[in-house]
C-alpha cells in the first residue's frame, strides 16, 4: 500500500530527529543513478514536495557552498564507495543511523518498542516501492553477501562529507532516489 506524505514525514521526523541528519529524495531522472545521487547532494527538491530533514544546510560553513557536508566527487567516486544491501538490512540502517555510530543500540532512546520504530522504517521505505534497490556506504558486512550484520563491532564505512564519520542509506526506484545520511565529528 502507498505511503502518505504525512505518515512518510512523521516517521522521517521522529526517526532523525536527534541525529545530524540530510535525509531528502530527489527526482530520478537518469539511468545511472548516481548522477541523481549527486544533484540530491546539492539539494534538488523533492519531486512530491515532502518534507525531509537537513540539519547541515543551517550552520554556517554551508553558506556559498550547496552541497555541504558532502564533498564534490566524480560519480566514479561516489559509486566505488557504495555496496547494494537487501530490504532487510535496509531497514536496520536506518534504524541505526537515528543517532552516533550506526548501531541499533540507538533505540534505547526511543519509548517505542522496537516493532513499533521498525514500522517507522518500513513506512520510509514504503515511499520508493517493492522494486527499489538499497546501496550504503557502511561495511558491516554479513554471513550473506548483500547484508550487513549489526552485532559485529567491526565495522567500517566509506566516508563522502567532510566530517570524520558519515553514514547512510541510498534508496533507487524507478522515478525518485533517496537519501538517508548522519554525520558524527569526534
Amino acid at each position: 500500500m502507498p505511503v502518505d506524505q504525512k505518515s512518510w514525514e512523521t516517521a522521517v521526523r521522529h526517526l532523525f530527529e536527534d541525529a545530524y541528519p540530510y535525509d531528502a529524495t530527489g527526482p530520478r531522472r537518469h539511468e545511472d543513478w548516481i548522477l541523481d545521487v549527486l544533484a540530491l547532494m546539492a539539494r534538488v527538491p523533492d519531486p512530491r514536495g515532502w518534507a525531509g530533514l537537513d540539519d547541515p544546510a543551517h550552520v554556517p560553513e554551508s553558506e556559498g557552498f550547496p552541497t555541504y557536508p558532502f564533498v564534490v566527487h566524480p560519480p566514479d567516486y561516489i559509486r566505488a564507495r557504495l555496496r547494494e544491501i537487501d530490504r532487510d538490512s535496509a531497514e536496520n540502517l536506518l534504524l541505526a543511523l537515528t543517532d552516533d555510530c550506526c548501531t541499533l543500540t540507538n533505540l534505547t532512546r526511543f519509548t517505542e518498542s522496537e516493532e513499533e520504530l521498525r514500522v517507522m522504517a518500513r513506512t520510509v521505505l514504503e515511499r520508493y516501492g517493492a522494486t527499489a534497490t538499497y546501496h550504503t556506504n557502511v561495511d558491516r558486512p554479513g554471513a550473506v553477501p548483500g547484508t550487513l550484520d549489526f552485532t559485529t563491532s567491526n565495522w567500517g564505512y566509506s566516508p563522502l562529507s567532510v566530517y570524520s564519520e558519515d553514514c547512510g542509506l541510498i534508496v533507487v526506484s524507478d522515478t525518485e532516489v533517496g537519501m538517508f545520511w548522519n554525520f558524527s565529528d569526534y
